[in-house]
């Protein structure tokens, strides 16, 4: 048996003022054949499982085509044309498969397929036909169609976020082809689409309301004839009509079971949508309460969250921590022309600075101060623990650390980086460990890295593109009535219920 494994991953934030190009995906992930293999095989990321399960179960994994770029705005056409004309030509030259794993995000958008992921499975669905069995994975922040569904045989989503489980969830996938193929199961996939939308800020599946909600999948899952169940928390910064949260259960060659973990499931859902919604700590209040912090506090910047597409050089935060004077605090920014500037000057030099907030004017001016500049770094680092977004090598490009008087130290970057690994400091000279305040520019996809030096966190109600309360944007395309935009309706899952529109 041959399989053959895709993955294209990216999650498109369409409030965003700039466009994912081409040079995005080759910067990040751009991989063919068996350098996906190579590069992949002991990775956390779901990749790294099928190419596991697939060899444990004794069948020939044929690695295709594989990319990712960080979340960012919308794909453009011509990107989005050149990937698709790509991986659909390593299909042709890959030979007869008896099936695929597939790992799209389920958030893609780009300019022509709003529903970028229900595009490219529909297309690989009608290129090999309704007999050739499509598995999946899914990010936990995908925004399902009925086009994902109806394309592929399953569909399994990650059960954790930060999103630690990706390898455990490729291996449970491989397991389900390895079965499908050698007819011990017959997986039937069921989705629900409720009428709502979970905050961000309440997406962490280890503390409340997530836990609970996620301990009742856990108990669903041990259901007699129930392959596998997933909750998709969606992506709302995605203006799409299928943005949203949604549920999919798979089940063995029936749908009696699937329909009634759904219902239970949903019903939950449902019931508690008022605890889902978000609601974050004001700026000012923030400052404040850190103050009188003794123990070490990371603010979680949700306006810039770059795990979320956002820019990456916010300034709100750090403006207010100069302004305040708090010492012993970190914050980094996106922000290549400072990066060329400080090294001009050079090591020990002390100069002027206009720090970050250069890509639009939603979050912050530039941070204006007289630094020393520290040093500088390459920007490549490792992180060998599991993490968010299973990778295990980042490239920050070329970096530049400088301080404030105040005790502000500023690490400046040439390449966009989320916050996902404290590598990220260490590979600088900086021990996070000496510092009282840590920003990070993410909600949930920190903390897996920062728990490890910090206690107290702070999800700080900042504006900008991932910002967590939702009435700060203008959507005009997701479908109506909405909770939590329109809080006043009532909804009731039906068998094989399908999207509002």
């Amino acid at each position: 048996m041959r399989v053959g494994i895709l993955c294209l991953m990216q999650e498109s934030n369409t409030f965003l003022n700039r466009k994912t190009e081409f040079h995005h995906f080759a910067e990040d992930l751009f991989l063919e054949g068996n350098e996906i293999r190579e590069k992949m095989v002991d990775s956390h990321h779901e990749v790294g499982g099928f190419l596991e399960g697939l060899d444990a179960a004794g069948f020939d994994a044929v690695p295709i085509f594989a990319a990712r770029a960080l979340p960012y705005g919308t794909i453009c056409k011509q990107a989005f044309d050149q990937l698709m004309e790509r991986m659909f030509l390593l299909i042709d030259q890959a030979g007869p498969l008896d099936g695929y794993l597939v790992a799209p995000h389920g958030a893609t958008v780009s300019e022509e397929h709003p529903d970028a992921d229900g595009y490219w499975l529909s297309q690989l669905r009608k290129k090999v036909g309704s007999n050739k069995p499509i598995i999946g994975t899914l990010d936990l922040h995908a925004n399902l169609s009925e086009r994902m569904v109806e394309s592929t045989n399953a569909l399994i989503g990650y059960r954790s976020n930060p999103h630690l489980d990706q390898r455990a969830r490729g291996l449970e996938a491989a397991s389900l082809m390895a079965g499908m193929l050698r007819s011990e199961v017959h997986p039937v996939q069921q989705a629900v689409f409720p009428p709502f939308v979970m905050n961000i800020e309440k997406q962490c599946t280890e503390l409340s309301p997530c836990k609970e909600l996620y301990g009742l999948a856990e108990e669903l899952r041990k259901t007699p004839g129930i392959l596998s169940l997933s909750i998709l928390q969606g992506y709302p910064y995605a203006d799409v009509e299928e943005m949203g949260t949604s549920l999919i259960a798979v089940g063995d060659g029936h749908s009696e079971k699937t329909n009634a973990v759904l219902q239970e499931l949903s019903q939950h859902l449902w019931e508690n949508r008022e605890a889902f919604d978000g609601t974050g700590v004001p700026l000012e209040e923030t400052l404040n309460s850190i103050k009188k912090e003794s123990s070490r506090t990371c603010l979680l910047d949700m306006g810039d969250n770059v795990g979320g597409g956002s820019p990456a050089d916010g300034t709100l935060i750090a403006h207010d921590l100069l302004k305040h004077q708090i010492p012993r605090s970190f914050v980094c920014l996106y922000d290549p022309e400072s990066v060329d500037r400080a090294k001009h000057s050079g090591i020990g030099s002390r100069i002027i600075l206009e720090m970050g907030g250069k890509t639009d004017d939603l979050h912050g001016p530039p941070l204006s101060a007289k630094v020393l500049v520290e040093g500088f770094y390459e920007g490549v680092f490792h992180e060998k623990q599991p993490r968010h977004g299973g990778s295990t090598r980042f490239d920050q490009g070329q970096t530049a650390v400088v301080s404030c008087d105040t005790g502000l130290t500023v690490m400046l970057t040439s390449k966009r980086m989320a916050p996902f690994s404290l590598e990220q400091l260490r590979s600088c000279g900086l021990d996070p460990e000496t510092f009282q305040v840590l920003i990070a520019k993410g909600v949930n996809s920190p903390l897996a890295a920062y728990e490890e030096v910090c206690t107290n966190f702070i999800r700080v109600d900042t504006p900008g593109v991932t910002a967590s309360n939702l009435n700060h944007f203008d959507y005009q395309h997701r479908r109506e009535p909405m909770f939590p935009f329109e809080r006043d309706l009532e909804w009731k899952i039906l068998n094989g219920s399908r999207r509002n529109k």
